[in-house]
């Protein structure tokens, strides 16, 4: 089964190298591809130098700021090109810990899709401010009513996919480029009728760098999964699910 782990960057230079050399620690048998907007930091030109010693590490250059969303299906085209089997997604600040991608990879031997979940026993947040949980929290308990979700964490960034899903539950369609494809994503994925697993993950605050989430993002965020929602309530009040043998 071979393993590509997609890390979108914008202004990462001071996180990417670590993280990569984290994650070949914690699994040696991935692979590793950086979509970089165009950083103005210089994060492109760190990953270019990696790569010299490390063929193991991949980078994909884009011309600009596009979009949390598009970044990962540049990932998913690469490795789907390339034949990869696995595709897990992370952030590049180490609010995803890289030590917890065995346990992802080993869940995927049962589920289809894996979320790292922070509100699962074992899960969790540390260092946030009231005010982010509470965002956070609200935010995901819309989102599962909304669009009938059996998940827990329907936003967290760090997931596994499979090759199939990616195949059928057409990511290429989705419309959003901001941090509401993640949701409209496991929406296509539980439609689609696949198994979907949550692994215990602790989320902390960056270590280096500024959050690139803003209000703005967050209002358009809401406002796609409404408009998700009736898109579904108005093709099917009980969407039709192939179930699928473990």
């Amino acid at each position: 089964m071979r393993t590509i782990v997609i890390l979108p960057t914008y202004n990462e230079a001071g996180n990417v190298g670590s993280l990569a050399q984290g994650l070949f620690a914690a699994e040696p048998r991935i692979d590793v591809v950086v979509v970089d907007d165009n950083s103005p930091d210089g994060t492109g030109d760190v990953v270019e130098a990696m790569m010299r010693d490390e063929p193991r590490l991949h980078l994909i250059r884009r011309p600009g700021k596009l979009g949390l969303g598009t970044a990962y299906l540049a990932g998913f085209r690469w490795g789907l090109d390339r034949g990869f089997d696995r595709f897990v997604t992370m952030d590049c600040d180490f609010s995803h810990d890289p030590a917890a991608l065995p346990r992802m990879l080993d869940a995927m031997r049962e589920s289809d899709m894996v979320i790292g979940s922070r509100y699962v026993d074992g899960g969790g947040t540390q260092n946030w401010p009231w005010s982010r949980l509470a965002l956070s929290v609200c935010a995901n308990r819309y989102t599962r009513i909304m669009l009938r979700l059996p998940v827990r964490d329907c936003t967290s960034g760090y997931r596994g996919y499979t090759r199939k899903v990616l195949e059928e539950a057409e990511p290429f369609d989705i419309r959003s480029s901001g941090y509401s494809f993640l949701e409209e994503m496991v929406w296509r994925v539980h439609r689609c009728g696949f198994r979907i697993g949550e692994v215990p993950i602790v989320y902390t605050v960056r270590a280096h760098g500024h959050s690139k989430i803003d209000r703005t993002e967050i209002y358009r965020a809401i406002w796609h999964v409404t408009a998700t929602a009736v898109r579904s309530w108005l093709e099917s009040p009980h969407p039709q699910r192939v179930r699928r043998d473990p």
